[in-house]
Protein backbone atom coordinates (compact mmCIF):
# COMPACT_ATOMS: atom_id res chain seq x y z
CA UNK A 1 0.00 0.00 0.00
CA UNK A 2 1.54 3.31 -1.10
CA UNK A 3 1.28 6.56 0.89
CA UNK A 4 -1.54 7.98 -1.26
CA UNK A 5 -3.67 4.87 -0.81
CA UNK A 6 -2.93 4.79 2.91
CA UNK A 7 -3.95 8.44 3.31
CA UNK A 8 -7.20 7.77 1.46
CA UNK A 9 -7.86 4.84 3.78
CA UNK A 10 -7.21 7.03 6.83
CA UNK A 11 -9.52 9.78 5.58
CA UNK A 12 -12.24 7.26 4.76
CA UNK A 13 -11.93 5.67 8.20
CA UNK A 14 -11.97 9.08 9.89
CA UNK A 15 -15.10 10.08 7.99
CA UNK A 16 -16.93 6.86 8.88
CA UNK A 17 -15.88 7.28 12.52
CA UNK A 18 -17.21 10.86 12.64
CA UNK A 19 -20.37 9.89 10.77
CA UNK A 20 -21.07 7.03 13.18
CA UNK A 21 -20.01 9.01 16.25
CA UNK A 22 -22.48 11.76 15.32
CA UNK A 23 -25.42 9.36 15.50
CA UNK A 24 -24.25 7.84 18.78
CA UNK A 25 -23.85 11.26 20.36
CA UNK A 26 -27.20 12.45 19.01
CA UNK A 27 -28.80 9.38 20.60
CA UNK A 28 -27.22 10.30 23.93
CA UNK A 29 -28.45 13.89 23.68
CA UNK A 30 -31.90 12.78 22.59
CA UNK A 31 -32.15 10.59 25.68
CA UNK A 32 -30.85 13.35 27.92
CA UNK A 33 -33.41 15.83 26.60
CA UNK A 34 -36.30 13.34 26.46
CA UNK A 35 -37.89 14.36 29.76
CA UNK A 36 -41.01 12.17 29.28
CA UNK A 37 -38.83 9.17 30.11
CA UNK A 38 -38.24 10.48 33.62
CA UNK A 39 -41.80 11.71 33.99
CA UNK A 40 -43.11 8.22 33.21
CA UNK A 41 -40.54 6.64 35.52
CA UNK A 42 -41.88 8.71 38.39
CA UNK A 43 -44.93 6.47 38.22
CA UNK A 44 -43.29 3.27 37.02
CA UNK A 45 -40.58 3.32 39.71
CA UNK A 46 -42.82 4.82 42.41
CA UNK A 47 -40.37 7.65 43.00
CA UNK A 48 -42.96 9.79 44.79
CA UNK A 49 -43.57 7.10 47.39
CA UNK A 50 -39.88 6.24 47.88
CA UNK A 51 -38.79 9.86 48.33
CA UNK A 52 -41.89 11.49 49.86
CA UNK A 53 -41.53 14.23 47.25
CA UNK A 54 -44.51 15.17 45.09
CA UNK A 55 -44.44 14.84 41.31
CA UNK A 56 -44.23 18.58 40.59
CA UNK A 57 -41.21 18.97 42.85
CA UNK A 58 -39.55 15.93 41.28
CA UNK A 59 -40.09 17.38 37.83
CA UNK A 60 -38.79 20.80 38.87
CA UNK A 61 -35.53 19.40 40.22
CA UNK A 62 -35.06 17.08 37.25
CA UNK A 63 -35.77 19.87 34.76
CA UNK A 64 -33.19 22.05 36.50
CA UNK A 65 -30.61 19.25 36.26
CA UNK A 66 -31.14 18.81 32.52
CA UNK A 67 -31.03 22.56 31.91
CA UNK A 68 -27.83 22.83 33.95
CA UNK A 69 -26.14 20.04 31.98
CA UNK A 70 -27.15 21.30 28.54
CA UNK A 71 -27.02 25.09 28.66
CA UNK A 72 -23.92 27.09 27.72
CA UNK A 73 -23.79 29.08 30.94
CA UNK A 74 -21.33 28.48 33.74
CA UNK A 75 -23.13 28.65 37.05
CA UNK A 76 -23.06 26.94 40.43
CA UNK A 77 -25.22 23.86 40.73
CA UNK A 78 -28.19 24.66 42.96
CA UNK A 79 -31.31 22.52 42.84
CA UNK A 80 -34.64 24.34 43.31
CA UNK A 81 -35.75 22.50 46.45
CA UNK A 82 -33.01 20.00 47.36
CA UNK A 83 -29.67 20.63 49.08
CA UNK A 84 -26.35 19.58 47.54
CA UNK A 85 -22.96 18.93 49.15
CA UNK A 86 -19.74 20.47 47.81
CA UNK A 87 -18.75 17.07 46.42
CA UNK A 88 -22.16 16.72 44.80
CA UNK A 89 -21.83 20.12 43.12
CA UNK A 90 -18.33 19.23 41.89
CA UNK A 91 -19.62 15.97 40.43
CA UNK A 92 -22.38 17.63 38.42
CA UNK A 93 -19.93 20.29 37.28
CA UNK A 94 -17.70 17.47 36.00
CA UNK A 95 -20.67 15.87 34.26
CA UNK A 96 -21.45 19.22 32.61
CA UNK A 97 -17.85 19.50 31.41
CA UNK A 98 -18.17 16.07 29.78
CA UNK A 99 -21.37 17.11 27.99
CA UNK A 100 -19.83 20.43 26.94
CA UNK A 101 -16.88 18.58 25.39
CA UNK A 102 -19.25 16.10 23.80
CA UNK A 103 -21.18 18.98 22.26
CA UNK A 104 -18.02 20.36 20.64
CA UNK A 105 -17.06 16.90 19.38
CA UNK A 106 -20.57 16.44 17.97
CA UNK A 107 -20.45 19.71 16.04
CA UNK A 108 -17.03 18.83 14.64
CA UNK A 109 -18.19 15.32 13.69
CA UNK A 110 -21.29 16.69 11.95
CA UNK A 111 -19.12 19.11 9.96
CA UNK A 112 -16.76 16.30 8.89
CA UNK A 113 -19.77 14.10 8.09
CA UNK A 114 -21.36 16.73 5.84
CA UNK A 115 -18.11 17.15 3.90
CA UNK A 116 -17.70 13.37 3.66
CA UNK A 117 -21.29 12.85 2.50
CA UNK A 118 -20.89 15.47 -0.23
CA UNK A 119 -17.64 13.89 -1.44
CA UNK A 120 -19.16 10.39 -1.45
CA UNK A 121 -22.26 11.65 -3.23
CA UNK A 122 -20.13 13.25 -5.95
CA UNK A 123 -18.23 9.99 -6.34
CA UNK A 124 -21.48 8.00 -6.13
CA UNK A 125 -20.23 5.93 -3.21
CA UNK A 126 -22.72 4.61 -0.66
CA UNK A 127 -20.72 1.90 1.09
CA UNK A 128 -20.22 4.14 4.13
CA UNK A 129 -23.95 3.85 4.88
CA UNK A 130 -23.69 0.08 5.19
CA UNK A 131 -20.48 0.24 7.23
CA UNK A 132 -21.97 2.71 9.70
CA UNK A 133 -25.16 0.68 9.88
CA UNK A 134 -23.20 -2.44 10.81
CA UNK A 135 -21.20 -0.60 13.48
CA UNK A 136 -24.36 0.94 14.92
CA UNK A 137 -26.09 -2.44 15.22
CA UNK A 138 -23.05 -4.24 16.65
CA UNK A 139 -22.49 -1.55 19.28
CA UNK A 140 -25.94 -1.82 20.95
CA UNK A 141 -25.67 -5.60 21.11
CA UNK A 142 -22.19 -5.31 22.62
CA UNK A 143 -23.45 -2.86 25.24
CA UNK A 144 -26.72 -4.61 25.94
CA UNK A 145 -25.14 -7.90 27.01
CA UNK A 146 -23.17 -6.55 30.02
CA UNK A 147 -26.05 -4.22 30.91
CA UNK A 148 -28.46 -7.13 31.13
CA UNK A 149 -26.01 -9.40 32.94
CA UNK A 150 -24.98 -6.88 35.61
CA UNK A 151 -26.04 -3.27 35.12
CA UNK A 152 -24.84 -2.30 38.61
CA UNK A 153 -21.29 -3.38 37.76
CA UNK A 154 -21.47 -1.73 34.32
CA UNK A 155 -22.72 1.47 35.95
CA UNK A 156 -19.78 1.44 38.37
CA UNK A 157 -17.20 0.79 35.65
CA UNK A 158 -18.66 3.63 33.57
CA UNK A 159 -18.11 6.10 36.42
CA UNK A 160 -14.62 4.78 37.15
CA UNK A 161 -13.67 5.40 33.52
CA UNK A 162 -15.04 8.93 33.24
CA UNK A 163 -14.32 10.27 36.74
CA UNK A 164 -11.06 10.33 38.68
CA UNK A 165 -12.77 10.61 42.07
CA UNK A 166 -15.62 8.99 44.01
CA UNK A 167 -17.81 12.08 44.27
CA UNK A 168 -20.46 10.21 42.26
CA UNK A 169 -21.03 8.02 45.33
CA UNK A 170 -23.65 10.25 46.93
CA UNK A 171 -24.64 10.32 50.57
CA UNK A 172 -28.45 10.47 50.80
CA UNK A 173 -28.23 12.75 53.82
CA UNK A 174 -26.23 15.46 52.02
CA UNK A 175 -27.24 14.81 48.40
CA UNK A 176 -30.87 13.66 48.34
CA UNK A 177 -30.92 14.07 44.54
CA UNK A 178 -29.69 10.47 44.38
CA UNK A 179 -33.03 9.36 45.77
CA UNK A 180 -34.97 10.96 42.90
CA UNK A 181 -32.63 9.39 40.32
CA UNK A 182 -32.81 5.64 41.03
CA UNK A 183 -30.45 3.33 39.20
CA UNK A 184 -33.35 1.75 37.32
CA UNK A 185 -33.94 5.12 35.67
CA UNK A 186 -30.38 5.13 34.33
CA UNK A 187 -30.96 1.59 33.08
CA UNK A 188 -34.00 2.84 31.17
CA UNK A 189 -31.87 5.69 29.77
CA UNK A 190 -29.33 3.14 28.56
CA UNK A 191 -32.07 1.13 26.87
CA UNK A 192 -33.41 4.24 25.14
CA UNK A 193 -29.93 5.12 23.85
CA UNK A 194 -29.46 1.58 22.55
CA UNK A 195 -32.93 1.61 20.96
CA UNK A 196 -32.24 4.96 19.28
CA UNK A 197 -28.91 3.75 17.88
CA UNK A 198 -30.56 0.56 16.63
CA UNK A 199 -33.30 2.51 14.84
CA UNK A 200 -30.71 4.75 13.19
CA UNK A 201 -28.81 1.64 12.08
CA UNK A 202 -31.95 0.22 10.46
CA UNK A 203 -32.71 3.54 8.74
CA UNK A 204 -29.16 3.78 7.34
CA UNK A 205 -29.37 0.22 6.05
CA UNK A 206 -32.69 0.97 4.36
CA UNK A 207 -31.21 4.08 2.73
CA UNK A 208 -28.23 2.03 1.58
CA UNK A 209 -30.47 -0.65 0.03
CA UNK A 210 -32.59 1.99 -1.67
CA UNK A 211 -29.54 3.77 -3.12
CA UNK A 212 -27.96 0.45 -4.13
CA UNK A 213 -31.06 -0.61 -6.07
CA UNK A 214 -31.26 2.82 -7.70
CA UNK A 215 -27.62 2.70 -8.83
CA UNK A 216 -27.88 -0.86 -10.19
CA UNK A 217 -31.15 -0.26 -11.98
CA UNK A 218 -29.64 2.36 -14.23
Amino acid sequence: MNIKTFLKFLLKTFFIFCFTFSFITLSVYFTLLFKPLYYSDINILNIEASTNINKEELKANYDYLITYLTNNKTEEFNLPTLPSSDHGKIHFKEVKVIFDKLKVMLLFSILVSIVGILINKRQKKIRYLLTSSIVLIVLPITLLIPFLINFDRSFTIFHQIFFNNDYWLFDIATDPIITILPQDFFFHCSLLIILSISIISIVLRCIYKSQYKKQHSL
